[in-house]
């Protein structure tokens, strides 16, 4: 109903001449990591209507990928730390995560200070879920971790 609602209201405004206000996109999200160590959020949702999410993440500190890179890494909460913890022997070529490791959902590459990255995947099966996003820079995902939900 309030979809219904809206799609008139919006409607209205464009028979009118006036602009729609701009709505954003509930598939895309944002996070920033920084040079603490810290993400400014500890919890991510969409709607189980999004086929697809996007997540942005931008490193606003200063330090270079080596001494303090970030990514976003997303696992089942039951396995991101066995993820996290293989992914160290990995080394920074691979993002410090296991190549073609099944319990990863989706991930970033790591990125230093001023830099961001993005990626897009599937939200099929994922509602419902117990879902962490972490980082896997070594020493990071037991501060860089959160909740992510399908909706």
């Amino acid at each position: 109903m309030k979809k219904a609602i809206t799609l008139l209201f919006l409607g209205s405004l464009t028979a009118l001449g006036m602009s729609a206000p701009a709505m954003a996109d509930e598939c895309a999200l944002a996070i920033d990591g920084n040079d603490a160590m810290q993400y400014n959020l500890k919890e991510m949702s969409v709607p189980a209507t999004c086929k697809e999410v996007t997540i942005t993440l931008h490193h606003s500190g200063k330090m270079p990928v080596t001494a303090m890179g970030h990514n976003w890494v997303l696992a089942n909460t039951a396995d991101y730390q066995a993820v996290a913890t293989a992914g160290m022997s990995a080394g920074a070529d691979h993002d410090y995560l296991p190549k073609d490791d099944a319990r990863i959902l989706a991930h970033t590459k790591l990125v230093g200070g001023g830099e961001s990255t993005s990626v897009t995947f599937k939200t099929e099966g994922l509602a419902g879920k117990d879902l962490t996003f972490f980082c896997s820079f070594p020493g990071h995902f037991a501060m860089m971790k959160g909740a992510f939900k399908v909706v």
